[in-house]
């Protein structure tokens, strides 16, 4: 079990390794959640996460022999980055097993770094499976994500930036999968003496955009720890995981991946008890660009800034123009129009349309909508109505 001594180490390991990431008010989030927020912004940290700080200060503590017998690493993505960065900085070989989705601009930046990488499996347990194999048969030291004392104490560093950065925040919010960077940060924060409330939050079960901490399992270390030092878990889907996203890169300029942005989809969602200020960790910002456009497209569809309908009209020469005229009329930038004709109507005289409209808010999708169905043609409205976020000052 890691001690407040063994985080200070590893904090003196990592003076001019990894940076004393900043920690930003912001006034868009503190105003939509009534309480003042402070972003942890470990989304511009080495690497573009805050791993480097737990696989650093593990490879730091290699003796000689295991250094030559060089290290390997299970990881969805970020971890493999990390270990794959030290691993060149301490001169040693890196092998990185990753799952066979992950994202490509994780598995990139891994190779990029020096590390050698092994697609496997379905999942971060598939992925780790492997490593424990390939360090069986090798030699080769395993640098486990969450599970190891060292890594633990590096993330717990984090804490030590908050209790300097933060110390009159009422509640601290932090990402969990496997539970390591949690366990370092409130371990670190408790034995300070800190009174602050401590919160992980977790993302739902199954497919996710917040694959940094999609893991089956909680660390049985972490986990120790965790049972002691949180206050309790909050959980957040996948849509509102988006719009905060979407949120924080559009007003705080800072781009966070899903699981970097777990922290404030639960402000958002109204599932964080109390009123005073909340300190949130962004974990990590490496998000792949295509799913950032997905995510994005997605994230503004919540917020009202994006309309999308379905709706009937005649097959006949004009009507498409006409309604397109509407759209116009009332200021909505037309994205995109899909004309169909077959398979999707009642009679041999309609044809569908779907059209997906650029808007101001969610006031505005309300204004055209009414426009379009004054037409009495019958208009369904895609996805989800908009959220009670709103971006105006």
């Amino acid at each position: 079990m890691p001690s407040l001594a063994d985080v200070r180490l590893a904090r003196e390991r990592l003076a001019g390794v990894a940076r004393v990431t900043p920690l930003y008010p912001t006034e868009t989030f503190t105003r939509l959640c009534g309480r003042p927020v402070l972003l942890k912004a470990e989304n511009l940290q080495r690497t573009g996460s805050f791993k480097i700080r737990g696989a650093y200060n593990t490879i730091a503590t290699l003796g000689e022999a295991e250094r030559r017998a060089g290290v390997v690493a299970a990881s969805a993505g970020n971890h493999g980055q990390a270990v794959a960065w030290a691993a060149r900085e301490a001169g040693i070989a890196a092998t990185v097993f990753m799952p066979q989705d992950a994202p490509m601009a994780k598995v990139e930046a891994t190779r990029s770094y020096g590390g050698h990488t092994e697609l496997v499996g379905e999942g971060f347990e598939e992925a780790v499976a492997a490593a424990r194999a390939y360090a069986e048969e090798t030699g080769a030291t395993l640098v486990h994500a969450f599970e190891d004392e060292r890594v633990i104490a590096g993330q717990g560093t984090i804490g030590l930036e908050l209790a300097e950065q933060a110390a009159e925040a009422e509640t601290v919010l932090i990402p969990v999968g496997g539970g390591g960077l949690a366990a370092g940060i409130s371990l670190a924060l408790r034995e300070l003496g800190l009174r602050a409330r401590i919160f992980g939050v977790v993302c739902q079960p199954g497919l996710t955009i917040a694959d940094g901490i999609a893991v089956k399992h909680r660390g049985e270390l972490a986990g120790a720890i965790l049972e002691r030092t949180l206050e309790g878990t909050i959980e957040v889907s996948d849509e509102e995981i988006s719009e905060a996203l979407t949120l924080c890169l559009e007003r705080t300029k800072l781009l966070v991946e899903g699981a970097g942005a777990v922290g404030l989809a639960a402000l958002l969602a109204g599932r964080v008890p109390g009123s005073g200020s909340v300190a949130v960790v962004l974990s990590g910002g490496n998000i792949d660009a295509t799913t950032l456009i997905s995510v994005v497209r997605h994230g503004l569809t919540r917020s009202g800034r994006f309309l999308a309908v379905r709706m009937l009209i005649p097959d006949r020469p004009g009507e498409l123009r006409n309604v397109l005229d509407i759209v116009a009329a009332r200021r909505g930038n037309v994205v995109s129009v899909d004309h169909r004709r077959e398979g999707t109507t009642t009679t041999a005289l309609q044809t569908e349309v779907e059209i997906v409209v650029s808007t101001r808010d969610e006031a505005h999708c309300r204004e055209l909508l009414e426009a379009l169905r004054a037409t009495g043609h019958a208009v369904e409205r895609l996805g989800p109505p908009a959220s009670r976020v709103s971006r105006s000052e």
